[in-house]
Parts: C-alpha cells; structure tokens; sequence
C-alpha cells in the first residue's frame, strides 16, 4: 500500500497526479527519443579524438571503468526518478527530497547555456545546402572570400606534401571556407563585426524546425523521432562503409586504437574519459527524467536503461572506425601521417571532414550524407533539451501554462527569446561566443556537482533501498546490489574526486591563437558557471529560512519527500 497524492498545491509546491501527464503512445519512441538523445555529436567528434589523445584502445579502460560506476547507474537513477516520480527536471524533487530541489533550476541553467548549441545546426545545415553545387565551394580558392593564400585541395593529391603545399600559404581553401565564406571570423572576441545573414537565416530555420518537433508535447516528439533517431543509423552505416574502403583507412583505424599502456597513469586521461561518459550518456541535463517521466508507471525503466546505455557506447565505438578511417584517407592523399589531419568538435565536422569528402570520389553524396547525419545527431539532443525546459517551467506553472495552445504560445515565445539572444553568435565574433558559453556555462564540472547531489537527495534522503523497492514495483525485477552500493558511495565519491581535480588543473579559454581573453571574458564566464551552481545552495538555505518551525524540523520537512508531509485528509491510499 502507498500514498499517492491528488495533486494539490502547498507549502513545498506543486505535485500534479499522475493522470495529468502526457504518455508516450507506444515505448518504440521513448527508446528513440532517449536513444536520440544521448547519441548526439559528442559520440562522432569527440570520442574518436579522446580515443587518438589519450592512449588509442587504452582509452577503452578508463571508459569502461567510469561507464560501469558512474555511467549506468546514474543514467539508471535519473531514468527511475523520472517515471516514479512523473514530473519534470525541478518538481520531481519534491516527491524526493524538497532540500535540493535547486537542483532543478540548476539543470535548468545549464539546459539554458546548451541551447547555444544550435548554432552548430546552423553551420551544418549551410555546409548541406553548398553540398548540393557542382563544385564544393570549400575545394577551390575561386570563391570571393578566397585570398591570394589560399591553397586548394587540388594540390594536396599525395605527390606534394601538406607542408609543401602549404609553404607559400597560410590556410587551405577549407580553412577559408569556413572562417571567412561562413564565419567572417573575427580576431578577437571583443571585435564583434557584422551578423552574417546566412547563417542568421539558418539559425532562424532551425529553431523553427526545433519548435515544431516539440511544440505539441509527446504527440509530436514521438513521431518526429522516428525520422532524426533512425537515419542517423543510416548515414553513419554507410559513412562507415564507404570510410573503411578508402585507400589508407586502415593507418586511421590503426591510428585510433593502438594502445600506448603508459598513458593509464595520466590523470588527465581518466579526466577525459570521466567527462565523456558523463556528456554523452546524458546525466544531470534533466533530459533523462523528463523523457522518462513520460513513460508508463509499469515500464520496466532497468531494461531500458542498460540497451540504451550499450547503444550509446557502441555507437561511439563504431563512430571511431568511420571518422579514423576517412582520415587515414585524407592523410594518404595528402602525403602526411594521420596526425598531422586529426582534430576534434568544429574542426573535425567543419574542416577535416568536408576537407576528406571533397577528396572522394561523388564528393556532394558522401557531403551530404555526413552533414544529414550531422543535423540529425544534433537535432535530437537539441530538441530534448527544449523539451526538457518547457516541461520544467508548465510543471512549475500548471494552472497557467496547461490547457489549449498555452504550451505552444509558452514555446512560441521562449523559442523567439532564445533566437534573438543568439542573434550575436551570428556575428564574426559568433564562434569565440559559442566557445565562451561552451566552455563555462554547460561545463563538466557544473554536471559533476550536480550529478553528485542527485546521488544524495535520491540515495541518501530518499533512500537506495527504497529506490530498489520502487524499481521493483514499477520492473516486477529487484536490480543488483551494485546499483545501490554505487549511487550511495561510488559513483559520488568518484565524481567528487575528479570534481576538485577538475577545479586544479582547469586551463583559461583562449583564443585559437593561444593568447589570452580580456579580463571580462573570464568574468562572465566564471558568473555563467556559477550560476549553474548558485540555485542549489541557494534554495536550500532560503527554504531553512523561510520556514517557521524550530531548526530541526525544518531539516526534518526538507529532507523529506513532500506527499509524505501532507495531512493524511489529503492524500487517498490505492495500490501501486
């Protein structure tokens, strides 16, 4: 037997019936949805480079060490909140521990900061509409942004080498491409310059194209994913395909997984692959509780969770062999090693690759397969983070956000805010902006502090024993031990750990010629951080504040799940 409560607003805030949230109307598009979302552009540009920097198939061992301790079972534990609790990213902690619910509103800012990202799908869709001209505008230097230094990718053909090419030049006609044909890129962050229309149009398409994939809740979420889930799995198998017979790839692959033993004892390396594991499966973004807070109370939440968390993994490994062997191609063709071509994040996508493409034989079908799969693979985790503030906030708000076109007027205007904010990152200055944000305001280490207080409002407050017990309602399956032992004391214990080395032996952004950004730069980036940290502290101490109980009770109220707070007058009894 066990309470559930009618949905009645109090001293804690707002718990809304289970009656009152949407489903999802068959599991497929949760599995996709969730799938989307954690496959997303870190599993292509930014493992596969961890893989090379940090040891090749050694890499593989602290990945693993961090995806089993820390990686699954938080995955594990946010999936569970979501679908037992059946609230967003902010409410769910009231049937969970009111104390941190500022965890929330820290998810919240962080989710606010991500949204940056959707300039990347605003480079990537320029780069697929010039895909589809005779002549790649990035293989030549017959363009009107091309200056007399420009080399194109005609002279790289393997009988000259790169550096030869290059000696009397100082970029490639890639290169130029893109910092001048896309980005107008400016010097220094404080030289702003002019918005470039085009890629202000594209930003424009893609909120709008963003907007619509959600605006409806679940119902339009759950057939959009069948398309942006699915086709990326297309694109990538026959990247990989085709990758995998070039001439060379093989020294890519080679390149990728050959393991250097040493380099296990590098901090820096287990650094990198704690991050990883933490970005690219998704935790203490709220994605993972609002997704699953869709689902069907008898959902059985564990399987799910361990599929999806093999599928991420997989993927990522999978990513690598078409990502390094296009590379090795590339390096073939231009006569150097592998690691004069490799790079990571935007150079990867926006260089290296189209650079590699161009070289190919049909280079506009294997430009416009990548740049899909590239929109694709943003446009999910994009989206579900949309998906995840707009749920926060009705949640927050039912009475005045729930009910006809009121979400969609909510969306149309959040939506419209969030595009004009982004208006500079448009600019020429519009990349060190984006780095800027990337860099503080949804950094690792705001995700570590927030993923280790998850761990103890839901092990420790809540309860990892009455977690299980309520896995086991919802499953009909009791989940191992370890899954407790981990959100209790592993998993915290090991990301409070990296957490301090993190602070240690974090390096100032700097521009991409190395030198330094003025002093307000790394004000405002240090204020973006903070405020993804600020709220949860912050909440705890003006709720203690605010109430007018003897200090002890206080705590006593905080530290326990709302609903079990309430006088029983208000709470019916109904078997779960």
């Amino acid at each position: 037997m066990r309470t559930e409560e009618k949905g009645s607003e109090g001293i804690l805030g707002h718990i809304s019936t289970e009656s009152e949230r949407e489903k999802w109307s068959h599991k497929r598009e949760y599995i996709l949805a969730s799938a989307g979302n954690m496959v997303g552009l870190g599993n292509v540009w930014r493992f596969p480079y961890l893989c090379y920097k940090n040891g090749g198939g050694v890499f593989l061992v602290p990945y693993c060490f961090f995806a089993v301790l820390c990686g699954v079972p938080l995955f594990m534990l946010e999936t569970v909140i979501g679908q037992y609790c059946q609230q967003g990213a902010v409410t769910c902690w009231l049937r969970l521990c009111p104390l941190f619910q500022g965890t929330g509103y820290s998810i919240l800012m962080i989710q606010m900061f991500s949204r940056a990202y959707i300039i990347i799908l605003a480079w990537a869709l320029l780069y697929l509409i010039y895909s589809f001209r005779i002549v790649l505008p990035w293989a030549s230097c017959n363009n009107p942004w091309n200056t007399d230094r420009c080399v194109d990718l005609s002279s790289m053909n393997g009988t000259t080498p790169l550096n030869q090419s290059l000696a009397n030049a100082s970029t490639s006609s890639v290169s130029e491409f893109w910092e001048r044909g896309v980005l107008s890129l400016s010097q220094d962050i404080q030289e702003i310059g002019q918005v470039q229309w085009q890629v202000l149009l594209s930003l424009f398409v893609c909120w709008v194209v963003c907007y619509f994939c959600v605006w409806k809740g679940v119902r339009s979420t759950g057939k959009v994913v069948y398309v942006t889930a699915v086709f990326p799995y297309v694109m990538l198998a026959v990247l990989l395909v085709r990758g995998l017979t070039l001439p060379g790839a093989w020294d890519g692959v080679v390149f990728y997984l050959y393991p250097e033993p040493s380099r296990l004892a590098d901090l820096e390396v287990w650094l990198d692959a704690c991050s990883q594991v933490m970005f690219s499966y998704g935790v203490a973004s709220g994605t993972l509780i609002t997704l699953s807070s869709y689902n069907k109370k008898r959902n059985n939440c564990y399987k799910d969770s361990l599929w999806l968390c093999a599928l991420n993994s997989g993927t990522s490994f999978l990513a690598g062999f078409a990502v390094f062997s296009t590379l090795g191609f590339m390096a073939k063709q231009q006569g150097v090693t592998v690691d004069m071509v490799v790079s990571s994040g935007v150079g990867l996508a926006f260089i290296a690759f189209p650079q590699a493409v161009a070289l190919m034989p049909l280079p506009q079908l294997w430009a416009v397969c990548f740049f899909i799969m590239l929109l694709m693979l943003g446009l999910d985790t994009v989206f579900a983070g949309l998906e995840t503030i707009t749920a926060s906030i009705i949640d927050l708000f039912p009475r005045q956000l729930k009910g006809p076109w009121r979400r969609e007027i909510f969306l149309t205007i959040f939506c419209l805010f969030c595009f004009v904010m982004q208006i500079p990152m448009t600019a020429s200055a519009g990349l060190y902006l984006f780095q800027l944000i990337d860099y503080y305001g949804a950094s690792g280490t705001i995700m570590l502090f927030v993923s280790v207080i998850h761990c103890v409002a839901a092990s420790w407050a809540f309860g990892a024993g009455r977690l299980c017990e309520e896995v086991k309602a919802m499953t009909g399956q009791r989940i191992p031990s370890l899954f407790t032992v981990c959100w209790k004391y592993i998993t915290p214990l090991l990301y409070t750990v990296f957490l301090v080395c993190s602070f240690l032996i974090t390096e100032p952004l700097t521009s991409r010629d190395g030198a330094l950004f003025p002093d307000w730069v790394y004000g405002l980036g240090w204020a973006m951080a903070l405020s993804g940290i600020v709220p949860i502290p912050l909440w705890a101490i003006i709720k203690i504040c605010l109430s007018k109980e003897p200090m002890q009770e206080r705590l006593r109220v905080l530290w326990t799940p709302a609903e079990e707070e309430r006088p029983k007058s208000s709470v019916k009894t109904s078997m779960f």
